[in-house]
């Protein structure tokens, strides 16, 4: 598939910038974050996850937009892909992830630069990831997680591009950080 040129940097091995609030100024070039509104009670809560047409789904066209969920397992990794085309908005309704980013346009500002952002239960966000930034996760804590994601075009395997997970480029530690 044509369109946006996908490098892989060189990177130091660890985690990049960790980000701990929405407005961070260490964010990769085009990523944003947006707490989720969630509404607890004495019964637990209700939590709700996007608005088509408004906050971070803004642009998103209601023809093509497509809503799915990924259920995993405690200590999986799910790693590295990216879009050339498609833009990725998550949210993290149950368990805890560390999502892990890398800017892999090489025409970027911050080419090169990794996030990682810790979201779910305990801090719930969306994350919008835009094309050409690769991203991925790995469940945290003793229970699965559960992914729930729009993108805002049909799923086309031709934009899709993989990385592994432990690619010597990124050198993403996804080893315990804090022993």
């Amino acid at each position: 598939m044509s369109g946006m040129e996908i490098r892989t940097p060189v990177c130091e091995k660890g985690i990049g910038h960790v980000i701990t609030r929405p407005d961070s100024p260490d964010l990769i070039e085009g990523v944003r974050i947006q707490p989720l509104a969630l509404f607890p009670d004495d019964r637990g809560y209700f939590l709700e996850l996007a608005r088509f047409g408004q906050g971070l789904t803004e642009g998103f066209p209601a023809g093509s937009t497509q809503v799915s969920a990924a259920l995993t397992y405690p200590g999986a990794i799910k790693a590295f892909h990216f879009h050339r085309q498609q833009t990725d908005l998550w949210g993290v309704p149950a368990g805890m992830l560390q999502v892990a980013l890398v800017d892999l346009r090489p025409a970027s500002p911050t080419f090169g630069r990794r996030n990682t952002i810790y979201a779910g239960d305990l801090r719930p966000w969306q994350i919008l990831v835009p094309p050409g930034i690769g991203h991925g996760y790995k469940v945290i804590g003793e229970r699965p997680a559960v992914l729930v994601y729009l993108t805002d075009r049909f799923y086309n395997p031709e934009d899709e591009g993989r990385i592994p997970y432990n690619d010597p480029g990124i050198a993403y530690d996804w080893e315990l950080q804090h022993k």
